[in-house]
């Protein structure tokens, strides 16, 4: 007996590792932030030309999201996540051979792709080695995993940009070809890692997704997540050119903020776990809501160091929790259709196209102030949201 637990610990070990790695490959997509503004600087471009990097990178879940899970069902969660992988290692393969306009959008496009694939079809894949009340805490922590890549990639990127260890030419983009070797690791593990799949559940249709958005709360929803991944990457994007615009820090440096936020969100992310077993939903949403207004509020008006930092990661903080809230809301309010609402629900990360697109011609306009006020209309939203959310 005590032998066959031993075994089937080792077993559990050696499946969960490499989809754990995968994990930590979903978060490469939010290098996108970082390289947008090292190639805003290199090519001396706008802010609405800039953004559009992450707007492309986010609006392949607008077009893959559902059509993944008809191929999973096809195909399998396994050698879909691979697939996935595959394009990711592709993208990030494609800046080392050049860091024209023309070559990001290709790579970003496919960073898009493969994370949409990803971000649909890896979670899915963690029900087949856990289960029951360990699902939960499994997923939480792959998100803590996957937290950790978003949080290396603006250090990685200003190493290669300032150090004086050989780079072969890259600099930042050096970033790059480290997390495409991750990717090609993963790939290695991950399909060396036998796990059994049970039979395909039926396949989800674009239509039967799009029909559910008549149901008014599910519109909120959808709503809810654009708006957050709309922040989430807006922030992500902006806050370094905040610094950079008002306190006239470089990039190498000013780029610190992009980690200040994945570390407040990294935290959240951990704590909320906590937090949503003893307080209730709506309370827990509602002053996550109003920690990221302070934090708007913030960016503003302030323009030292010091209170910038605060509040970038009040909004760190208060935007870690806030998909995972939604998300649930929608899956108790039909759950007949989980998996229709759940492919609606990775739609609305196309959040992530419209909210950069919006906030680049704002701040062409009248500065990076202008980009804050974008987010902030998506604040409101979600505080307008928290008073929709039922305790469940």
């Amino acid at each position: 007996m005590t032998q066959s637990l031993v075994t089937n610990r080792k077993s559990f070990m050696l499946q969960i590792i490499p989809v754990m790695l995968c994990f930590f490959a979903m978060g490469f997509v939010d290098l996108v932030g970082t390289a947008s503004n090292y190639v805003q600087k290199d090519l001396a471009l706008s802010d609405s030309q800039a953004n559009l990097f992450p707007s492309l990178v986010f609006f392949w879940f607008l077009i893959f999201s559902v059509p993944t899970g008809m191929l999973m069902n096809k195909i399998g969660r396994k050698k879909t996540v691979l697939i996935s992988l595959i394009v990711t290692a592709a993208s990030l393969f494609v800046p080392a051979f050049g860091d024209s306009y023309a070559v990001m959008l290709i790579s970003f496009s496919l960073l898009g792709i493969g994370n949409a694939i990803m971000q649909t079809s890896l979670n899915p894949l963690v029900t087949n080695l856990i289960s029951g009340d360990k699902l939960a805490s499994t997923l939480t922590f792959g998100q803590f995993v996957k937290a950790i890549a978003s949080f290396l990639a603006p250090v990685i990127a200003a190493w290669g940009a300032t150090t004086a260890f050989p780079t072969f030419g890259l600099g930042w983009r050096a970033l790059f070809v480290i997390y495409a070797v991750i990717s090609l690791l993963s790939i290695s593990l991950l399909a060396a890692t036998p796990i059994d799949e049970e039979k395909p559940d039926r396949a989800t249709g674009i239509g039967e997704c799009l029909r559910l958005l008549g149901r008014p709360f599910i519109f909120l929803c959808f709503l809810g997540i654009m708006c957050h991944v709309g922040i989430d990457v807006g922030t992500n994007t902006t806050a370094p050119k905040i610094i950079i615009e008002r306190l006239g820090i470089p990039l190498e440096e000013a780029g610190f903020a992009t980690g200040i936020y994945f570390i407040f969100r990294t935290a959240g992310c951990f704590l909320g776990a906590f937090f949503l077993r003893s307080i209730s939903p709506k309370l827990f949403f509602g002053i996550s809501v109003s920690m990221m207004l302070a934090g708007m509020a913030i960016l503003f008006f302030c323009d030292t160091l010091t209170p910038l930092y605060s509040g970038i990661g009040l909004i760190g903080f208060g935007n870690s929790n806030i998909f995972s809230v939604v998300f649930s809301q929608a899956l108790v309010y039909t759950p007949n259709e989980r998996n229709e609402v759940s492919g609606l629900m990775i739609m609305g990360l196309f959040g992530g196209t419209v909210f950069p697109l919006a906030m680049g011609y704002a701040a062409d306009a009248i500065g990076q102030a202008g980009a804050v006020a974008i987010m902030t209309i998506g604040v409101i939203y979600l505080m307008y949201y928290t008073f929709k959310i039922r305790n469940i």
